[in-house]
């Protein structure tokens, strides 16, 4: 069944516009009386369609489905900003595994520099594509994806009692593995990513001034594409749903 994404169900009736309505009459080819299935504010309900139009539909909520795709874990990815289109594979990627939010920063080494209309442009093309990624492996929410600011702005965001870890080429001391040992499952996890050229020391200070720890994933250098993959998925893997175990650090 097609899922759909609208902002709210209003009495048990459903409109879908834009794209969606396109996407549905013309491509799909749906007619009254066939079913959908739409998602508003992380609930998930069989729609049945009543009216097609080239750019509104409409349809009548037939029941509730019953469905868990969402990790209960909250990870948040603090990404510096990566060259050509390589922020789309990360937030494709993470979306499917089950990423909440990610934050574009820009650092020192970040190569791509935008203007205010160029950074809401791109902003808006990430937010479909995470929306894209979510309707494919049928999660409930959308990750957010924040408009592009800097290091010390992400960092002062952060709210009291955070869980930050920061991966860092040069850490040679605290591991991720241990460093999850000591977090909590209920509380959002921060994972800090740097761009191609990596992170300054005075911006790895900075972060550690917040509280967050600088970890290291391993021998190998992963590039900034790869890294913020690989730590979602041990995180995710060990405190969160992706295994299909359940939590194994403390609450």
């Amino acid at each position: 069944m097609r899922r759909f994404f609208v902002e709210r169900i209003q009495d048990d009736q459903v409109s879908l516009e834009g794209s969606d309505a396109r996407h549905i009459g013309k491509v799909l080819r749906l007619k009254p009386g066939d079913q959908v299935a739409v998602v508003a504010d992380g609930e998930e309900y069989e729609v049945v369609l009543t009216e097609i139009s080239p750019n509104m539909v409409r349809g009548q909520v037939a029941q509730e489905r019953r469905s868990s795709a969402d990790p209960a874990l909250q990870v948040i990815l603090v990404q510096g900003l990566p060259k050509g289109d390589k922020l789309e594979m990360i937030i494709q990627k993470c979306t499917e595994l089950g990423i909440a939010e990610i934050w574009p920063v820009h650092t020192v080494r970040s190569v791509v520099r935008l203007n205010v209309q160029k950074a809401e442009e791109r902003r808006e093309r990430w937010q479909r594509i995470a929306m894209e990624a979510a309707k494919q492996c049928k999660r409930q929410r959308i990750p957010v994806i924040k408009g592009i600011q800097s290091w010390a702005g992400a960092l002062q965001s952060l709210a009291d009692g955070s869980q930050g870890i920061l991966l860092w080429e040069k850490e040679d001391t605290n591991t991720l593995r241990e460093a999850l040992l000591d977090m909590n499952y209920d509380k959002p996890v921060y994972i800090f990513v740097g761009p191609e050229g990596g992170l300054t020391e005075e911006e790895v200070a900075l972060a550690r001034r917040q509280g967050v720890l600088p970890v290291t994933l391993g021998p190998r250098i992963l590039r900034t594409e790869t890294a913020g993959l690989a730590a979602l998925s041990i995180v995710m893997y060990q405190l969160g749903d992706l295994g299909g175990g359940g939590m194994t650090c403390k609450k």
